[in-house]
C-alpha cells in the first residue's frame, strides 16, 4: 500500500541536502561545545541587550563556575537545579555543569514553593541556582530536600547596562541570607580550570520535568547523545549556520529552549539572543538590533507580534527561518502573520521526552492543511526517526486512520527518573507513545487532531488537570472540582475549573482564582471558574470531564 509507515513516504519530502539517516558528530554535548570554541573562539555565542559574550569568554566563565561548583561538592552525576529566566547565567551554568559531568534540572521560575519542592525532592538535586528575587521562595522550597548549602543567586541585571524599564522596571539587587552570588564566585575562580571529566553518550545531560503522557510531573532522562543529535537536527533542518543567530523566545527552562536556544547555537557557533523574558516590542527591537536569522517559539508569540502595531515588518526582516512548536498552529494565525510580515511559519513537533524535534516541516515546504479537520500538518519525521499511528492496543492503524502517534529515534529519552514502570508504559521498546492523537496521510505528512488524555496545552505549556484540581480541593469551601481545557484563539487552550461548593460555605470566584495563584504557576491557574451544583459522574463516581468540556461555557 502506498504510504505505509514501513515505506517511510516522508523521505520524498526531505530537502535535497537532508539525509535520511545522520550520524552523531560528537559523543557528548561538552565535546560539541569545545569543538566550536576551538573552531570559532571569537564568535558571539550570547547577545543580551548591549552585552556580547564570545565562545572563548563562555569557556572561561564556565571554567571558573565549574571550579566553584566543584569546590562546593558538585561532582559527576549530581543534579543541579536552575530557576532562571533567559539570561546569560543560564547558559554559563549549563556548560559549567557539563564540565563536571553534572545534570541540569531546569525549573520554571513561575513555579510556586510546592512545585519547586516537588522537583527538588524527586530529582535529588544537591544545589540550586536562582534569580535573586526568587531566593526566599527557593530557600523555603529546599526544606526536606537534598539541597544543602549550595544556593547560588544571580541577577538579570548583570552583564547588560541598558536596563530597559520595559523588562527591568521593578528589578532590584537583593542578597538573601544563606546565598552566594554566582558572578562573585566566577570572579573568585576566574582563570581556574576544572579537572577533566569523561562523558559517555548515555550519561544524563538534562533532567527536565514533564507531565508526560500520564500522571504527575516526571523527570525525563535526556542524555548527551540525545542533546547532540537534536542540536544537529535543529542546525540542519532550521538552517542555523555559523555566524547566524537564534532569537531565544522559547524559555531556556523548557525543552525547546534548552535545545534550540542553547545546544544548537553551541553546535553551530551561532549567537543566542536573550531578552530575559518576552515583551513583544522589546523582542522585536532586539531581533532588529542583532539581526536574528532564526527563531522557534509558541504560536502565541507570533500572534502577539501580529496584533501589536508597534512591531513592524522591518523589525523581523532579518529572519531567514521561523519555526513554531509547543502547540498546533491555527491556519488563520499563520496566514495573518505572513500577511503582515511576509514570513511563513514552519511547524515543528516534539516533547520533553524527544528532546524537542521529532516531526518537522522541511524548510523548503509548506505544511498542507487537512481538508476534513482544518488541522495544519505538524511535519514529517526528521532524519533517523520513525513515527507510526497506533490503536489503543498498540497495533499500527492503516494510513489515514486516526490513532496515537508513536515516535522512535535517537532523540527519545532514556526513560523517566526512578520510574521504570512508567518508562515501560510510555516507551515500550524505546518507542515513545506521545499521548497525542492524529494520523499520517499517504505522502507522509503527520497531523494532530486531538489529545488522548486530558492534558491541557496553554501557550505551549503543559497543564495536568489533576494538579490544579488537587489545589482546588485544598480550599475549605470547595466540595468537588474538575479542570478542563477550553479552545482559546490566543493560548491554544485556557484552563477552566468547574467547582461545587460545600453546604453553608461562601466563596467568590475571585477568591478561588486568588487561592490558586498563591499555589500554582500563573499559566496553570484557572482563568475561568464556573460554580455548579453537582459535577457529572459515572455510576462509579468518576467525574466526567468530557461532559464538562462539551457544556456551553457560562460567564464564570
Amino acid at each position: 500500500m502506498r504510504g505505509s509507515y514501513d515505506e517511510k513516504p516522508w523521505l520524498a519530502l526531505y530537502d535535497a541536502d537532508i539525509p535520511a539517516v545522520i550520524e552523531r558528530e560528537y559523543d557528548n554535548a561538552l565535546d560539541m561545545f569545545r569543538a566550536s570554541a576551538r573552531r570559532a573562539p571569537n564568535a558571539a555565542i550570547i547577545r543580551y541587550f548591549d552585552a556580547t559574550i564570545t565562545l572563548a569568554q563562555l569557556d572561561e566563565l564556565s571554567d571558573a563556575f565549574a571550579v566553584a561548583l566543584s569546590e562546593s561538592g558538585v561532582a559527576k552525576g549530581d543534579r543541579l537545579a536552575l530557576v532562571l529566566q533567559n539570561i546569560p547565567q543560564f547558559i554559563i551554568a549549563v556548560v559549567a555543569a557539563w564540565k563536571l559531568g553534572a545534570v541540569i534540572v531546569p525549573i520554571n521560575p513561575m513555579y510556586r514553593e510546592r512545585e519547586i519542592s516537588t522537583v527538588l525532592v524527586d530529582s535529588g538535586a544537591i544545589g540550586v541556582i536562582c534569580l535573586e528575587s526568587l531566593a526566599d521562595l527557593v530557600i523555603a522550597a529546599t526544606a526536606d530536600t537534598e539541597v544543602g548549602t549550595i544556593i547560588i543567586t544571580t541577577s538579570e541585571l548583570q552583564f547588560q547596562t541598558r536596563t530597559d524599564p520595559r523588562i527591568f522596571g521593578s528589578t532590584e539587587r537583593i542578597r538573601a541570607d544563606g546565598t552566594v552570588d554566582m558572578m562573585e564566585l566566577i570572579e573568585q575562580y576566574r582563570g581556574s580550570r576544572p579537572a577533566d571529566v569523561r562523558l559517555q553518550p548515555d550519561d544524563l545531560a538534562l533532567l527536565p520535568y514533564t507531565s508526560g503522557t500520564t500522571g504527575p510531573p516526571k523527570g525525563s532522562m535526556n542524555t548527551h547523545a540525545n542533546v547532540v543529535f537534536t542540536a544537529q537536527i535543529y542546525r540542519d533542518w532550521v538552517g542555523l549556520a555559523e555566524g547566524g543567530s537564534m532569537f531565544a523566545v522559547a524559555p531556556l527552562f523548557h525543552i525547546t529552549g534548552l535545545i534550540a536556544n542553547i545546544a544548537a547555537p553551541l553546535l553551530a557557533a551561532a549567537a543566542s539572543i536573550l531578552t530575559c523574558r518576552f515583551h513583544p516590542v522589546v523582542s522585536a527591537e532586539s531581533i532588529a538590533e542583532h539581526q536574528a536569522t532564526a527563531t522557534i517559539g509558541a504560536i502565541t508569540v507570533f500572534i502577539a507580534w501580529t496584533n501589536n502595531p508597534d512591531v513592524t515588518p522591518e523589525h523581523l526582516s532579518s529572519f531567514l527561518s521561523i519555526y513554531s512548536g509547543g502547540a498546533p498552529i491555527p491556519k488563520a494565525a499563520l496566514e495573518a502573520f505572513r500577511s503582515k510580515f511576509g514570513h511563513y511559519i514552519h511547524n515543528g513537533y516534539g516533547l520533553t521526552e524527544t528532546n524537542s524535534p521529532a516531526i518537522v516541516v522541511p524548510f523548503s515546504k509548506e505544511a498542507p492543511v487537512d481538508a476534513d479537520s482544518g488541522a495544519v500538518s505538524i511535519g514529517v519525521p526528521v532524519s533517523s526517526t520513525t513515527a507510526w499511528v497506533v490503536d489503543d492496543d498498540g497495533a499500527e492503524v492503516p494510513v489515514g486512520q486516526i490513532g496515537e502517534i508513536v515516535v522512535a529515534g535517537p532523540q527519545v529519552a532514556r526513560g523517566y527518573w526512578n520510574k521504570p514502570e512508567e518508562t515501560e508504559h510510555a516507551m515500550p521498546g524505546g518507542r515513545l507513545h506521545t499521548g497525542d492523537v492524529g494520523f499520517m496521510d499517504t505522502e507522509g505528512w503527520f497531523y494532530i487532531v486531538d489529545r488522548k488524555k486530558d492534558q491541557i496545552n496553554a501557550s505551549g505549556f503543559k497543564v495536568w488537570p489533576r494538579e490544579v484540581e488537587d489545589v482546588l480541593y485544598e480550599h475549605p469551601a470547595i466540595r468537588e472540582a474538575a479542570v478542563v481545557g477550553l479552545v482559546d484563539a490566543y493560548r491554544g487552550e485556557t484552563v477552566k475549573a468547574f467547582v461545587s461548593i460545600k453546604d453553608g460555605a461562601e466563596v467568590t470566584i475571585e477568591e478561588i482564582i486568588a487561592f490558586c495563584k498563591e499555589r500554582l504557576a500563573a499559566y496553570k491557574c484557572p482563568r475561568i471558574v464556573e460554580v455548579i451544583d453537582d459535577l457529572p459522574k459515572t455510576v462509579t463516581g468518576k467525574i466526567l470531564r468530557r461532559e464538562l468540556r462539551e457544556e456551553p461555557s457560562s460567564p464564570g
